[in-house]
């Protein structure tokens, strides 16, 4: 394990690969740590340096206040950057992940290679929906919205086939911080990076999986126009997770994509 202390925090994270290759930065979504990313690590970590994290307030990263907002999350993901001495990378960032790339983009495009936004979009949800949400956990914990969470999150093939893969998510789902899990929600209820997506100049994939629960195609697609020159991807039989229930053909679409990126340069 490696901690190293950013932005007033102490970071949890994981530098993999050849250090002479590519960089990726991966940015993990509400409720999980970076071993989400695992299998997509190792198909990569061949070819590309990996730069795996937990965000603020999940995993074994320190949490915080109880109020953080998005340009609090760029500017741990940025310290992070520079503490590891990497001055471009393709940023990765999968739900919240998104939206906090789209943030550091808008305070520091020189150092993005490439961007990849997966099962996001540039304003999630509404006040109503993470007051409710907010409330509910305040209520009973994580625990009072694991189900539904966990059914945004996978498509109906992974509840019925991986039963105990399913098991373990859960667990990590429920034994996130509280304190961490709360400050997200309000920073994402906060978050609306739609006036800003059209000045985003880097190459932009836009990925998201055909069941997704939580940022359905139809948003992600909404959030691709705004980009100038954003190509989408959809991945069948994915949900809100595709690099858990699909791994190869996230990152065969993330390899291509860093790749087309270095050839447009």
């Amino acid at each position: 394990m490696a901690f190293v202390r950013v932005n007033g925090g102490v970071v949890h994270y994981r530098d993999e690969g050849p250090r002479d290759g590519p960089a990726i930065a991966f940015i993990n979504s509400l409720g999980t740590d970076f071993r989400i990313w695992d299998e997509v690590a190792a198909i990569l970590s061949r070819d590309f340096r990996l730069i795996r994290y937990d965000k603020r307030g999940h995993g074994l990263s320190e949490s915080g206040p109880d109020r953080y907002d998005m340009a609090g999350y760029a500017a741990d993901l940025m310290g992070l950057l520079e503490r590891l001495g990497v001055a471009r990378a393709t940023i990765v960032g999968l739900s919240i992940g998104g939206v906090i790339a789209q943030e550091l983009y808008r305070r520091r495009a020189d150092v993005f290679h490439a961007l990849a936004l997966s099962d996001t979009a540039a304003k999630i949800g509404t006040d109503q929906s993470w007051d409710a949400r907010i409330a509910e956990v305040e209520r009973g914990g994580i625990e009072a919205i694991a189900n539904g969470v966990l059914e945004r999150w996978f498509t109906p093939a992974y509840w019925a086939n991986s039963a105990d893969d399913l098991a373990g998510w859960r667990c990590m789902l429920t034994r996130s911080p509280k304190q961490g899990y709360l400050a997200a929600c309000g920073a994402l209820k906060r978050a609306d990076l739609r006036p800003y997506a059209g000045a985003i100049k880097t190459p932009t994939l836009c990925i998201v999986g055909d069941q997704d629960g939580s940022t359905p195609v139809d948003l992600v697609r909404e959030t691709a126009a705004l980009i100038p020159g954003a190509r989408l991807e959809i991945i069948q039989g994915a949900g809100h997770i595709p690099n858990i229930e699909k791994p190869d053909v996230f990152a065969d679409l993330v390899a291509k994509h860093v790749k087309s990126a270095r050839n447009a340069a």
